[in-house]
């Protein structure tokens, strides 16, 4: 069979890893780092703003006061913005409608001390508008985001460093390792199983859950899975599944939980995982922690970074699997488009 467009960016992710890796990177972004901020808020859309999250958690335990807020809830909150805010705009195209709206108002209700634009299109309209341009070497992707989230994770990662004064270098040797790790779930991975047992009449119902830095990857997985299968499936944060949508579970529900990690010393992801199994769900854990009736789809998870990047990964195959046990062709859209800029 041959590989869609969508696998076949699946596949170019390590390499797009190595790219972001060796690339240089703007010296504007430490002279950012040397000025005193009085807040700074991450945003974009869909799966860029999700790929903020973790930096938003980074610096927030640094003691930076900061602001996680998608790009439409920004356009009508602008006063959450002063002359004094770092602002990082994540766009993979760089030409997202809201995105550009808002670029569009600045001097007007935007005012930003600065701008941080994380994009793949060096000629997009964030690109050209940012004070610091961090590029995402991605490439040319056809479809369903893929090798550009991975790389906005990476590229967040080296604000993280930079804004805080950890090591750049160990960043890029990280994101030159886990193209390596990358590589190797993409050759041995198999979801098949996983897809069809999820997609049998009795079971309609599907969500992926992850705690801290890993609801990013629930989030990520919820998304890139109606796209590219389908399939509904409902994307939550962690404890947010328990405050009402826990009543979905049963024999109809399939849940995947992002970030299971055998030594984590928080054990809620494993309680939540035994509490849905006697319920009667299928619970598919993503990580190396095994809970008994669950099946665990074992990746390496030894690092924050590691854990969004092979979680990605598998959710990335996963909604492969779906979309062939759906009949769809995988991440081909049909009503949508790459890049959206209706508002």
């Amino acid at each position: 069979m041959d590989k869609t467009p969508f696998e076949l960016d699946i596949i170019a992710q390590p390499g797009a890893l190595r790219a972001i890796a060796d690339a240089d990177i703007n010296p504007g972004l430490q002279t950012l780092a040397d000025r005193a901020w009085e807040r700074v808020v991450f945003t974009g859309m869909g799966s860029s703003h999700f790929a903020g999250i973790p930096s938003w958690r980074s610096f927030t335990a640094a003691g930076q006061a900061s602001w996680a807020v998608d790009t439409g809830q920004l356009l009508d909150t602008p006063e959450l913005i002063t002359p004094r805010t770092l602002v990082v705009i994540t766009s993979q195209s760089g030409a997202s409608g809201e995105v550009v709206a808002l670029l569009e108002q600045r001097g007007e209700d935007f005012n930003p001390g600065a701008v941080v634009g994380i994009t793949a299109n060096e000629s997009s309209s964030l690109a050209l508008a940012s004070d610091v341009t961090l590029l995402l070497h991605s490439g040319d992707e056809a479809t369903v985001s893929t090798k550009s989230y991975l790389n906005t994770v990476v590229a967040h990662a080296i604000v993280v460093a930079a804004m805080t004064g950890s090591d750049i270098g160990a960043v890029r040797a990280e994101a030159r390792r886990l193209a390596h790790t990358v590589d190797q779930i993409i050759r041995t991975v198999d979801t098949t199983q996983i897809a069809e047992r999820t997609l049998e009449p009795q079971r309609p119902r599907l969500v992926s859950v992850g705690r801290r830095d890993d609801a990013a990857t629930a989030l990520f997985a919820g998304l890139i899975t109606k796209e590219s299968s389908k399939v509904a499936i409902e994307g939550h944060i962690g404890g947010q599944f328990r405050h009402g949508p826990f009543e979905l579970a049963g024999a109809g529900l399939t849940a995947f939980l992002y970030g299971a990690l055998r030594d984590d010393l928080d054990a809620s992801t494993e309680r939540l995982a035994s509490d849905l199994l006697a319920t009667g769900a299928q619970v598919i854990l993503v990580g190396d922690l095994e809970v008994p009736g669950a099946t665990t789809i074992d990746v390496p998870v030894a690092t924050p970074m590691e854990s969004l990047i092979t979680g990605a990964v598998v959710a990335e195959l996963i909604a492969v699997d779906l979309a062939r046990v759906n009949g769809v062709v995988p991440g081909a859209f049909a009503f949508g488009s790459k890049v959206t800029t209706a508002l």
